[in-house]
């Protein structure tokens, strides 16, 4: 794992400053006007986010797919990333948006609420069959719901707004979005990384996870806290991003010794390295409007699913022991 997070440190290291510079217009510190202001106030905050939001998706992404010992397990599969979302949608379909820290803050109270519910249907004892299907029906009434608030949506304007959100970007974001999504982020990792013991325990199966002395109840409220504040608080300042949670968590496990729990980390330092990347390359693409960092990430990861897909039905990807 030290090897990895070494990597992985040294590529971001080298990926944030070259974002600063990057944009519809290459910026030069030397000659373009108003240049400290464009990258403290513009560039740094966007890119300081993409690293936090990444972080977060990764890092809920290998947590996922260590408790649920399925390589296609996304964060999206809880149902938290869609009751964000829905909180943002209502914000948006109830015009509360127009103050800028109403719509986070709803799309927090949207995590917290399935979070909630979650934790109420799946129970301290319920197995991880109950706790994924409950994840799934919280998922698909939240889609159902937003998919009715941009039908009866009151004029066109927010229905735009609502759908032109929920495509994911991070284009006009500041400091205040950084403040808002970081330490909420960095505690849902220390929550995963609590439970990398009993992740590690539950690749042998959950019977003998519960021998070793694992208590399920605990494990499942540690999951849902740490993948309700990293992908909540990613969803409230930048909107749904797919597939970092799928993607990241296969790219680094070859550097890694498969275990769950050394896992997290260095999934999390892929995560924010694959959405800053992702970001740079929405800026700079010559189109006429800014592509959206959610259809971007989409492109790359229906692909990579698609092949995952295919390894799996040869049978050359296995579990995750």
């Amino acid at each position: 794992m030290t090897r990895a997070i070494v990597l992985l440190l040294a590529a971001i290291v080298i990926a944030l400053p070259l974002s600063l510079l990057a944009g519809r217009v290459w910026l030069d510190p030397a000659s373009t006007p108003n240049a400290a202001i464009i990258l403290a106030e513009l560039r740094l905050p966007r890119s300081l986010l993409a690293l936090v939001v990444g972080a977060g998706l990764g890092a809920a992404g290998a947590a996922m797919q260590g408790y649920l010992r399925n390589p296609l397990a996304d964060p999206g599969l809880f149902g938290i990333a869609p009751g964000a979302a829905l909180g943002a949608v209502f914000s948006l379909y109830f015009g509360f948006a127009a103050a800028a820290w109403l719509l986070p803050i709803f799309a927090l109270i949207g995590a917290a609420g399935a979070m909630a519910l979650l934790a109420l249907i799946a129970g301290r004892n319920g197995g991880i069959a109950l706790f994924t299907l409950a994840g799934l029906m919280i998922a698909s009434l939240a889609g159902s719901l937003m998919s009715l608030a941009i039908s009866l949506a009151p004029n066109p304007f927010a229905q735009s707004q609502i759908v032109t959100w929920l495509m994911g970007a991070l284009t006009d974001r500041s400091w205040a979005d950084v403040y808002l999504a970081a330490p909420l982020t960095l505690l849902g990792i220390v929550f995963l990384g609590f439970a990398g013991r009993g992740l590690d325990a539950l690749t042998l199966g959950e019977a003998t996870a519960r021998s070793m002395g694992i208590n399920p109840g605990r494990l499942q409220v540690l999951l849902i806290a740490g993948v309700g504040l990293t992908v909540g608080s990613g969803v409230a300042v930048a909107g749904i991003i797919g597939f970092v949670g799928l993607i990241v968590p296969h790219l680094v496990r070859p550097l890694t010794d498969k275990r769950p729990s050394q896992l997290i980390l260095p999934s999390a330092l892929a995560g924010g390295l694959l959405v800053l990347i992702a970001d740079v390359v929405c800026r700079i693409l010559p189109l006429a409007t800014e592509l959206r960092l959610g259809i971007a990430l989409s492109l790359i990861g229906a692909p990579f699913f698609l092949a995952l897909l295919l390894k799996m039905r040869r049978g050359t990807v296995g579990g995750l022991a």
